[in-house]
């Protein structure tokens, strides 16, 4: 048996803390009301933040807070009550980039410091210097090869957090003034539009080229589903998923593939193989391609889009349990996608296996039988013989896209 690494999901609100946790993870990051670098996102009142500590906590995991835009002159005389305040909270550490933000949290807080991928760490030298400084653990920077990971951690004494899947940026992790020039969004503050996601015509000499189609900087997503041995043999302390804005759908379907691999190679490393049925499962629910990215030394065209790709939604999330009766075998759904009579589907959890089952009969809230489901979050029983939970959800069954 091995040493499992940290499993750190991304939570964008309570909601989707509680499912990450909930579906494996070890750990949750996310924002509170300032400071942090998902301007979009719902973010964390103080009072949210201190439900979801409190949660994680109780179930023996933790909880990491981002505080890692750069900081302006305005911020700087707000950041100290801001620090205090998060401290009173009790999370297990926060996640900085500025590193007046490092000095004033080690100096003034008894918090656990983390710094950010925003720095862009990606040599020993950097490491060992923040090190030095005080700080307990690094999220290197996504471009960071095999080798290069190896090399840090043989070198410093400190804990190593490495993204293992998400959306990946065209440039050095939100080092990018894009957004700023055409939209006055600021990626650095947690406004990014993303433009390399945009469609552009190409000019040459003025004349625009023709091609089949539009170009685009949009890079593919990062999957290190298949190198998690390699990266648990390593010594990576923590293996991080990117996706604070992405659905619960999203969350606990990614989290559970992952909790699966690692716990599948950890407790058996001698019999371990790869079941690409997974990538099958995390295929569903994204809507861009995913690849190895830079770890494994192939950074090249096969990593980004160039001419344009379609991202479709997917509907493959069908409805969430809310109640289970055991002995009527009859379960309470939240509908959040259309579905009807006569549908395949399969429920997941994170305490059982895929149950797959047609569907027979719907009853509405007024218990009348009904065909179809239509309307946002409406709440239906369904009959399930095999014993599901509250949090578990529904999906389409899972098939490869065509």
């Amino acid at each position: 048996m091995k040493n499992k690494p940290e499993l750190l999901a991304p939570a964008g609100d309570l909601e989707r803390l509680k499912i990450a946790l909930l579906y494996g993870a070890d750990a949750v990051y996310c924002g509170g009301p300032g400071f942090g670098l998902r301007a979009n996102a719902v973010n964390f009142s103080f009072e949210e933040l201190k439900e979801g500590i409190d949660f994680a906590h109780q179930l023996n995991k933790k909880v990491y807070v981002t505080i890692n835009i750069v900081l302006h002159n305005k911020e700087a005389k707000e950041l100290l009550p801001y620090l205090k305040k998060i401290e009173s909270l009790h999370p297990d550490a926060i996640i900085v980039s500025d590193p007046y933000v490092i000095e004033l949290a080690l100096k003034e807080t008894n918090l656990e410091v983390h710094l950010s991928t925003q720095q862009s760490t990606l040599n020993y030298e950097s490491c060992d210097f923040f090190y030095h400084e005080g700080v307990k653990r690094i999220v290197l920077a996504r471009e960071c090869s095999k080798e290069d990971i190896a090399e840090i951690i043989r070198r410093v004494p400190i804990e190593i957090e490495t993204f293992i899947h998400g959306a990946m940026c065209a440039a050095y992790s939100g080092r990018c003034v894009l957004s700023n020039f055409l939209t006055n969004r600021d990626a650095n503050r947690g406004g990014c539009s993303q433009i390399c996601r945009w469609d552009f015509k190409l000019l040459s000499d003025g004349q625009e080229v023709e091609a089949p189609k539009d170009f685009t900087l949009c890079s593919k997503d990062l999957s290190l589903l298949e190198y998690l041995p390699d990266m648990i043999d390593m010594g990576i302390t923590s293996f991080k998923l990117e996706g604070r804005m992405r659905s619960i759908y999203y969350v606990a379907t990614v989290v559970s593939v992952y909790r699966k691999v690692i716990d599948e190679y950890c407790n058996n490393p001698d019999s371990y193989e790869y079941n690409k049925e997974y990538e099958r499962v995390l295929r569903r629910v994204a809507n861009r391609d995913s690849v190895a990215q830079f770890f494994n030394g192939v950074n090249d065209e096969r990593g980004s889009y160039y001419n344009g790709r379609e991202e479709l939604s997917n509907q493959d999330f069908l409805g969430l349990i809310l109640d289970y009766d055991a002995q009527t075998h009859v379960a309470t759904v939240e509908q959040r996608n259309y579905f009807k009579k006569g549908d395949v589907v399969e429920i997941f959890g994170p305490n059982h296996p895929v149950y797959t089952m047609t569907i027979d009969k719907i009853y509405d809230e007024n218990n009348e039988l009904i065909d179809v489901v239509r309307h946002p979050q409406q709440i239906v029983k369904l009959n399930v013989l095999a014993e599901v939970k509250r949090y578990d959800m529904i999906r389409f069954k899972i098939v490869d896209k065509q």
